[in-house]
């Protein structure tokens, strides 16, 4: 579901929209605040005060009380009433007449704002100041203004935002690739800000880490296959000692002959994994349930299985089934081992279980990490630690995964779940 908090361009833009509407609170509280509200008390009290003593008494002429309003002519425009509320003069522009139920000087609204003061006498005035329309603009049309800036401000400042939180986007989609595995990915450099920056050290970062990930797959491929004379040197000595010389001896240098060149090959078949990651691996029609067959039969297990075929690399889905199948024979003694294949949930289950001790529910992820070995474990009771991790990489390869699950009645069972095509 779409979190408003989860991007950072909404919230940048809510913050934004949020600085507008708390400047707009504001400017209602300033106009509240403002002499045109604020001053409804003692000020107009005071200023009604000097207008009984600048403007001629009630009992003058009209021509008098006319005359005595034009001298503010310039500053406002007023309208005089009797006690009765009858109009006696008036100068500037005509104004609303004064409502009957006004009781007390005051604000009567308007558009420009309109006062009524009650003199001294009984008398009335109604006044407006000039301009006053320009200077003090009415709540309604304050909050309209108000909405029309955060519009505008809104409609220019979403681009922008998004623009940059585009790029950071950018930027994390790259980060994924290259914690995949993907480490020619580079992200574009635009601009000269903060982000721009961030994107040149990423591109460096990632230049740097291929370019050592590199140099260590080299590395290792180069040192697994220059390995491969040295021990063919060493078993070729160890087949022209004399047949009486030391049997015992001779077994265990080919047995360590042996593992030395199976552990050979793992490193270089986990280096091409490795390299390959990125690419799309090899899809051609594989009889999974021959193949399974045939390195069941090598392995002396009990085989019950459907009839299964699958896209894949059959190098590399044989490797999967002997490795998992050597793992059970080292570690389930004489116990049979007992395979299964078939379809289940739309997908392809290859089940291989042993009567060995079993896996401790904490280590059974970790035993499918490269050269680890369970607590207690010795170097003799066989393995070199890569078997499993390859069986992963070779599951994680083909789109699927494996998990070590205990057996019912004792000893271990390893799941390899392939997509179905």
């Amino acid at each position: 579901m779409f979190s408003l908090t989860r991007h950072l361009y909404v919230r940048i833009y809510l913050a934004l929209l949020l600085a507008l509407g708390l400047t707009a609170a504001l400017f209602a509280a300033a106009w509240q605040l403002s002499p045109e509200n604020a001053r409804t008390g003692a000020n107009l009290e005071a200023f009604a005060g000097i207008a009984s003593a600048a403007l001629p008494p009630a009992s003058a002429t009209a021509a008098e009380q006319q005359a005595g309003l034009a001298r503010w002519r310039p500053r406002a425009d007023l309208t005089l009433y009797s006690t009765e509320r009858r109009k006696l003069a008036q100068v500037g522009e005509a104004l609303p007449p004064l409502d009957p139920a006004q009781t007390g000087s005051g604000w009567l609204g308007g558009r420009p704002p309109v006062f009524a003061l009650k003199l001294d006498d009984g008398r009335w005035l109604v006044g407006a100041r000039k301009h006053a329309s320009r200077r003090h603009l009415p709540m309604p049309g304050l909050i309209a203004a108000l909405a029309l800036i955060a519009l505008a401000v809104g409609l220019a400042a979403f681009p922008v935002v998004r623009r940059l939180t585009r790029r950071l986007e950018r930027l994390q989609r790259s980060v994924e690739a290259l914690g995949a595995g993907q480490l020619s990915t580079r992200v574009a450099v635009e601009g000269d800000d903060e982000v721009a920056r961030l994107a040149g050290s990423f591109n460096r970062s990632a230049a740097h880490i291929e370019t050592l990930v590199q140099a260590q797959r080299s590395l290792l491929a180069n040192a697994s296959h220059e390995l491969r004379s040295p021990l063919a040197r060493l078993r070729m000595a160890v087949e022209l000692l004399p047949a009486g010389a030391a049997p015992a001896l001779r077994e265990e240098m080919t047995r360590d002959i042996a593992e030395l060149d199976q552990l050979i090959g793992e490193i270089l078949l986990a280096s091409r994994l490795d390299a390959t990651s990125g690419q799309a691996p090899l899809r051609v029609a594989v009889d999974l349930t021959a193949l399974v067959a045939d390195e069941a039969r090598r392995a002396g297990a009990q085989l019950a299985s459907a009839d299964i075929t699958l896209a894949g690399d059959p190098i590399l889905l044989r490797r999967l089934v002997r490795n998992l199948l050597d793992n059970a024979r080292r570690y389930g003694g004489d116990s049979p081992v007992d395979v299964t294949l078939r379809h289940l949930d739309g997908a392809i289950h290859l089940s291989i279980c042993d009567r060995g001790p079993g896996v401790p529910e904490a280590e059974r992820d970790n035993i499918f990490a490269a050269f680890y070995r369970l607590p207690g474990g010795r170097e003799r009771d066989g393995g070199i630690g890569l078997g499993l991790s390859l069986v992963r990489q070779i599951a994680r390869h083909h789109g699927g995964g494996v998990a070590c699950l205990p057996r019912a009645g004792g000893g271990s069972c390893f799941v390899v779940t392939l997509p179905q095509d």
